[in-house]
This record gives C-alpha cells, sequence and structure tokens, in this order.
C-alpha cells in the first residue's frame, strides 16, 4: 500500500476547490482500510474517507492528516425471495451501480440516476432526489468500527436514517468506515414517478413507463438543470445541491405561507415535500433575490439550478463559503429561514 504526500484535492472532487492531502492512500479492500486506519493512528494522523467527492468542499489549506480514498468495488446479486439483495462495494460509481439494478430489471433506486459519487457515501447522507432515497432499498452496510477496529453489519434501522441524516454525518459521525452497501430491490417493480418533474415529463404519455425510461427521464431533467456531470460545462462543476430543502413545523410553514402573501408570493406545494412540511430551498433562494445566474467573481449560482454552487473557473474554498454565506444571509432575511448546507466541509477550522 503506497502513501503519497501532498497529494492535490482538488481535482478529486466534482466542485475542483481545495488544497492538498499531506499523506494520501487509496485502499482497494477491507485489509487495506485497515492497513491505512492503522497508519494514520501509529504516526497520530487525523483521517478522512474520501468516496467519489461530488458532495465536498475541501479548505484552501487542505487536510493535515491522512486522506483514505476508498476504492472497494465489485457488484453481487442473491435472490433473496421477492427480492434482488445487490451488494455493492463502496468504491463503485453510484451511477454505474443504478443503470445495472435498471438493466436487471430491478426498481427502487432509478430516480437517484445521474447522482455523481460512489455507493460508499449515499447512506451518509441519505441520497435522494425525485421521490426516492437510498434509505428505502438499503438492506444493510459494512463498515470498519474505528471504536475497536472490528467489521460491523448494520441493519437498515441501526443506521438512523432521516432527510438527509443517517448516524454516520451525525451522532456516529467519524466512528464508521463503510465498506459496502446492500440494496434490496423489486424486481419487475413500477418506477417511481410520483415528483412533479417526472410527472410532467410523462405527461400526454400512454401507459406505465419502463424502469429504463424512467432512468432516461431523470438523466434529461438533471442535465436540463446541470446536475448531471458533462464534461466542458462549468454550470456542472459543482458539489450538487447546496441546501437542504427546510423542514418545518406547522405553525413555521404557516408563518412562511403569510410571510410570502404579504410580498404578493405562494408558496409552492409539492406532494413529495408538503407531507413533510418541506420547503423548496431553490424557491426560498430565487425569491430572495438570488437568479440563477448571479455571478460573485469565479463563483456563482448555476444557471440552471438555484441551489448548485459553480466554480466558473479559479475558484478557492473561500469564494464558495463567501457565496454560501451570502445566500444564507439574504434567505434568513427575507423569510426567516436558515438554510443548512448539505455537502461534507473538510479542513476547515470551524464549522462552516
Amino acid at each position: 500500500m503506497l502513501i503519497r504526500e501532498n497529494v492535490p484535492l482538488a481535482p478529486l472532487t466534482t466542485l475542483g476547490v481545495g488544497g492538498p492531502a499531506r499523506f494520501f492512500v487509496e485502499a482497494g479492500s477491507a485489509a487495506e482500510v485497515r492497513q491505512a486506519v492503522h497508519q494514520a493512528a501509529e504516526r497520530g494522523l487525523p483521517l478522512f474517507v474520501l468516496g467519489g467527492g461530488s458532495n465536498l468542499v475541501v479548505s484552501d489549506a487542505g487536510w493535515s492528516g491522512l486522506v483514505l480514498r476508498i476504492r472497494i468495488t465489485g457488484m453481487e446479486e442473491r435472490d433473496e425471495g421477492g427480492k434482488i439483495d445487490f451488494e455493492v462495494g463502496a468504491g463503485e460509481e453510484w451511477d454505474r451501480f443504478v443503470a445495472r439494478a435498471v438493466a436487471r430489471n430491478c426498481a427502487g433506486v432509478e430516480c437517484l440516476s445521474g447522482i455523481p459519487g460512489s455507493v460508499g457515501g449515499t447512506p451518509v447522507q441519505n441520497v435522494g432526489a425525485y421521490g426516492q432515497e437510498v434509505s428505502e432499498t438499503i438492506e444493510s452496510v459494512q463498515a470498519l468500527d474505528l471504536k475497536d477496529g472490528q467489521l460491523r453489519e448494520l441493519c437498515n434501522p441501526a443506521c438512523g436514517f432521516a432527510y438527509r441524516t443517517s448516524i454516520f454525518n451525525s451522532s456516529e459521525r467519524g466512528r464508521y468506515i463503510i465498506l459496502r452497501v446492500s440494496y434490496a430491490l423489486t424486481p419487475g417493480g413500477q418506477p417511481h414517478i410520483e415528483y412533479a418533474d417526472l410527472k410532467k415529463y410523462f405527461s400526454g404519455c400512454s401507459g406505465t413507463p419502463s424502469l429504463a425510461e424512467a432512468r432516461d427521464a431523470v438523466r434529461n431533467i438533471r442535465a436540463g438543470k446541470a446536475m448531471l456531470i458533462v464534461p466542458g460545462d462549468e454550470d456542472c462543476r459543482s458539489a450538487g445541491s447546496f441546501f437542504k430543502n427546510p423542514v418545518l413545523t406547522a405553525n413555521q410553514h404557516q408563518q412562511l405561507s403569510c410571510r410570502a402573501e404579504t410580498m404578493g408570493l405562494q408558496v409552492p406545494s409539492y406532494p413529495a415535500l408538503s407531507a413533510q412540511h418541506k420547503v423548496s430551498a431553490a424557491w426560498l433562494v430565487e425569491h430572495s433575490g438570488l437568479a440563477k445566474g448571479y455571478t460573485r467573481g469565479p463563483v456563482g449560482i448555476s444557471r440552471k439550478h438555484a441551489l448548485a454552487i459553480v466554480n466558473r473557473g479559479g475558484a478557492t474554498a473561500a469564494d464558495v463559503i463567501a457565496l454560501k454565506n451570502e445566500i444564507q444571509q439574504r434567505v434568513a432575511e427575507t423569510f426567516e429561514i436558515q438554510l443548512l448546507p448539505e455537502p461534507v466541509f473538510v479542513g476547515f477550522d470551524e464549522r462552516v
């Protein structure tokens, strides 16, 4: 196992900002992950685990310890009596797995097509899009427990999934390194066409779309919002959706509606959001006066998606944080709602 020094991290992220890792290693097996963890502990180095780099903001100072990049690959299928269980290595490209599942006519992740990053990152954030979340299909997560160095098999309830959260990024942050994830998918199942964009896409079509058609639709919709990585498109040089849709109480939602009415606005209601009093963060951003295409030096808001902070070329992490802060301040001043960021922030002195 080769440990390299002063490895640039910006090229390993979709946002393309940040400084170097003091030490860097890639691990393709559980044994190599254990070895890397041991090396970090032996040298007294802080450890950061890197996956696909798609939901990440690295500080300009980089990471002073050891960056461990998970490269565990492989996909295995098992028939589990009505479900097909896919056991997937944490280092596998997420969309490659989705393509495999759809090709096998297995439903459950088709609406998560086109999301960049690796499989191991999906349980951490409880990745979701277009009406689906990975928590709906994750059967179990295999992880290395850094408390005692043992391999653990965590069932779905043990992962503590909630909206964009799990124990891996909340109560047990830093305790586990995810090695493999098992997804229980439904063979021959129908695609999940509940989100407004998908309903609009298929309006006028006769019959139920296939899983492959749903996957193509999601990828086309994402491409139209610059949320599909296309070489040469600066609007997709981002960390994905930068802010979570706020989850409000019934009272907070009512207050927001009243506040919007005084501005001559109506808070949009989507079935996928309103059941939990979620509000579209994109709507809040745009109606706080920050339109798509807004530019602040080398960074800006995507011309196609109000939630994507994009690197227009030569941006620093400091530039990204400054725009993040401006967006949060404008939304707070306009609607009295605090937007919470989605990405993981690495190498910053304090929580941003």
